[in-house]
């Protein structure tokens, strides 16, 4: 690194945290990329002479709302509500709306900011955008969020479109809570048109929309192998979270002939040697999404597990693949060490974020496969995307048209972060090369338009 890049990337950084103070997650999500691509900003002056990376770290719009709604024993309840439209410079706004009690304004900024990049990443034509609530609907019943639901729409509704922002799911917005913000979506401004994604198939939604994002990171860890002669094949692997991600990055690996070991939640995570099996993943599909219990509830239900609690992360078991599936920063710097020192050879994130700085540079140090979400979870936006156009032909495609498309794209992704992540020595640095090929295709959409 020059010294003059050296010199940029800490005054940037030191103006970012005294314009945005306290926002961790967001400082993090920006230096990230900011460190990968500094030399392309050294290497274009006219970026620099118009600020493009000040742009887009600054969102184009922050809306933030109060949603009240009241319980099922008539007690009033008043949460906070978001988006962030961070950049539309290749098209309307994109990203999932996640109600989890962790929400605030800096987790919504770095979503947003990943989220233009990942996007970007897919060829498709969508900007970044993030919203949610710090509403948690575990533990509430069906009418208590669909009560919390309609609320928060009667605001949101006012600032998105099919053509301006088009909100899908995250950690806490399922199937259930895309039907309740639809509904009343449709109820107050009379009109059924593609807003949101993630809808039931009955109405408007996707063939393979609700696997799309776990499929698409095995399809990544696929490509990411095969530039070292490896497959899924007679591979173990272990997976955190246990929610839609991990249950179908889960099922994926399965089907090619991974043998995986561990699901988790945010209580702890279990443990199968025998592996998971059809029947049991159909088990953990009712448990998370019908039943709404815990994942502890696996190991009672089959002896041959063992669950481990108090908030255990699964990154001491031995594998040769993992994909975190889960949320931001659960992978840090002792669980990168169990990892490398039990043989893994490949990480391939499911979750946006979920490995902390000092876990990337000891699993880049050791020279393992490593990939950023923003790369790898890309599959499900991309697969929203393909939502929002057969909404707009109003056609359906089969499920063999919508896993073709979705194949070819993380392909594409593979290809871009190759082109700009390979190293002199022939190491594949995904983080660089997923930075670079989102920032050069945002940059130059931005510098096209003019200073808007």
């Amino acid at each position: 690194m020059s010294a003059f890049t050296d010199r940029y990337i800490k005054n940037f950084m030191a103006e970012l945290l005294a314009r945005n103070p306290g926002e961790t997650e967001f400082h993090q999500a920006v230096s990230e990329v900011l460190n990968s691509v500094a030399p392309c900003l050294e290497e274009y002056p006219f970026l620099l002479e118009n600020k493009i990376m000040e742009r887009m770290v600054e969102p184009e719009r922050v809306i933030m709302f109060r949603v009240p709604w009241m319980d099922d024993a008539g007690e009033i309840h008043i949460n906070r509500g978001f988006r962030v439209q961070m950049n539309s410079a290749i098209g309307p706004y994109k990203g999932g709306i996640r109600f989890h009690a962790s929400v605030n304004l800096s987790i919504m900024k770095f979503l947003a900011f990943e989220q233009t990049f990942k996007n970007a990443l897919t060829t498709l034509p969508m900007g970044g955008a993030k919203g949610g609530s710090d509403f948690n609907p575990r533990g509430k019943s069906d009418a208590e969020v669909m009560r919390f639901c309609q609320s928060f729409m009667t605001e949101l509704q006012r600032h998105i479109g099919q053509d301006t922002d088009v909100p899908a799911g995250d950690i806490g917005v399922g199937g259930r809570e895309i039907g309740y913000l639809f509904g009343q979506y449709k109820r107050l401004r009379d009109e059924f048109t593609g807003t949101l994604t993630g809808k039931g198939f009955a109405w408007g939604g996707s063939s393979l929309r609700p696997e799309a994002t776990g499929y698409g990171v095995c399809y990544f860890a696929q490509q990411m192998l095969a530039t070292r002669g490896e497959s899924f094949e007679g591979k173990t692997v272990v997976v955190s979270g246990a929610g839609n991600v991990a249950q179908y990055a889960a099922q994926k690996a399965m089907r090619l002939g991974a043998k995986v070991v561990t699901l988790s939640d945010s209580d702890g995570y279990i443990y199968d040697p025998d592996g998971l099996d059809e029947e049991k993943l159909n088990y953990v599909l009712q448990l998370k999404n019908v039943i709404r219990g815990r994942i502890k509830e696996y190991a009672k239900k089959y002896p041959s597990a063992t669950y481990y609690g108090d908030g255990a992360k699964p990154w001491g078991v031995k594998c040769d693949i993992a994909l975190p599936c889960a949320t931001q920063n659960e992978l840090d710097a002792e669980g990168a060490r169990k990892l490398v020192g039990n043989g893994c050879i490949c990480i391939t994130e499911g979750a946006n974020m979920p490995s902390t700085p000092e876990a990337i540079e000891i699993i880049q140090g050791a020279k393992l496969l490593y990939s950023p979400g923003k790369a790898s979870n890309a599959g499900g936006v991309a697969t929203s995307g393909l939502e929002m156009t057969q909404n707009s032909i109003r056609q359906k495609w089969t499920p063999e048209e919508v896993d073709g498309h979705l194949r070819r794209i993380m392909s594409d992704i593979h290809e871009a972060c190759t082109k700009y992540g390979t190293e002199a020595d022939g190491y594949v640095n995904y983080v660089k090369g997923a930075n670079t090929a989102g920032f050069l295709k945002v940059a130059g959409a931005m510098m096209d338009q003019g200073l808007v």
